[in-house]
C-alpha cells in the first residue's frame, strides 16, 4: 500500500506557488491516479494492466497529485469515477513522458509561434497541462498541479508495460472523504507527497518547474 501522512503536516513542507509536480515516489517508481467506473477499475485490480472496457483508442490523463484527482472525481462520487486507482510506474518511464510532453495550449515561450506548437503537438503521444491546484475543501491554489495526457504507443505502454502495481483506493478514499466532512483538514490523511523533479535538468527547466521554497 501507499505511504500515507496527515494532510496537516504534509502542507507545512509543500510550496505555496509556482509550477510543481507533488508525488509519492521511491528511486524506482512514481505513483499516478486514475478515476474510473468499476468494470475499467476492476479488471486493472484483478489483471495488473488496464484492459476490457478500457479504450486505447482514447487519450487517458494521469495526475501524480492525489488532493487534484480528488478534486476531480468529487472524492469518488462523480458518476464513472467511483474506482479511485493508484498505478505505481516506473520512474525511467514517467521521466520520458515528462520528456515527450507538449503543452496543451500554445506556450509563446517554448514556441515561437503556434504553428510550430502545432507540429509538435502531432509529433507527441503526451500532453501536458497545469492547473490550480486544490484545497482537500476543493478551493482553489496559488501553486499549480500538472496533468498528463497519454495517447497511442505511451498509453499502450502505460497500461500494459510500465504498470509495476495497480492499487484500489476506494474505500481508503471514502473512509477520508467522511473523515474530512465530520472533522475537517486537521484529521485528514493522504498519501505521502513530496515535490518531484525529473533526473534531466533540462526537462526540469522546459516545463517551468519552480524551485522549492517551503512555506
Amino acid at each position: 500500500m501507499l505511504l500515507t501522512e496527515l494532510y496537516a503536516d504534509q502542507v507545512k513542507v509543500w510550496p505555496k506557488a509556482g509550477r510543481h509536480i507533488l508525488a509519492q515516489y521511491d528511486d524506482e517508481t512514481v505513483v499516478v491516479y486514475q478515476a474510473y467506473r468499476a468494470s475499467i477499475g476492476r479488471f486493472a485490480v484483478e489483471h495488473g494492466r488496464f484492459g476490457g472496457d478500457f479504450r486505447y483508442s482514447r487519450m487517458s490523463w494521469v495526475k501524480p497529485n492525489f488532493l487534484w484527482m480528488m478534486y476531480r472525481s468529487g472524492w469518488g462520487t462523480k458518476v464513472d469515477q467511483e474506482v479511485t486507482l493508484a498505478l505505481r510506474i516506473r520512474r525511467t518511464f514517467f521521466d520520458a513522458v515528462l520528456a515527450e510532453a507538449v503543452p496543451s495550449t500554445w506556450d509563446r515561450e517554448q514556441f515561437a509561434t503556434a504553428d510550430e506548437w502545432e507540429r509538435a503537438v502531432t509529433r507527441s503521444s503526451v500532453r501536458l497541462q497545469w492547473d490550480p491546484d486544490h484545497h482537500p475543501s476543493g478551493a482553489k491554489l496559488e501553486r499549480r498541479a500538472v496533468q498528463l495526457g497519454l495517447r497511442g504507443e505511451v498509453l499502450e505502454a502505460f497500461g500494459q508495460r510500465e504498470l509495476v502495481e495497480v492499487i484500489d483506493l476506494s474505500e481508503f478514499v471514502a473512509a477520508q472523504r467522511e473523515q474530512l466532512a465530520a472533522d475537517g483538514v486537521a484529521a485528514l490523511v493522504t498519501p505521502r507527497e513530496r515535490v518531484y523533479r525529473p533526473a534531466d535538468p533540462a526537462v526540469a527547466l522546459r516545463l517551468g518547474l519552480a524551485d522549492v521554497e517551503i512555506g
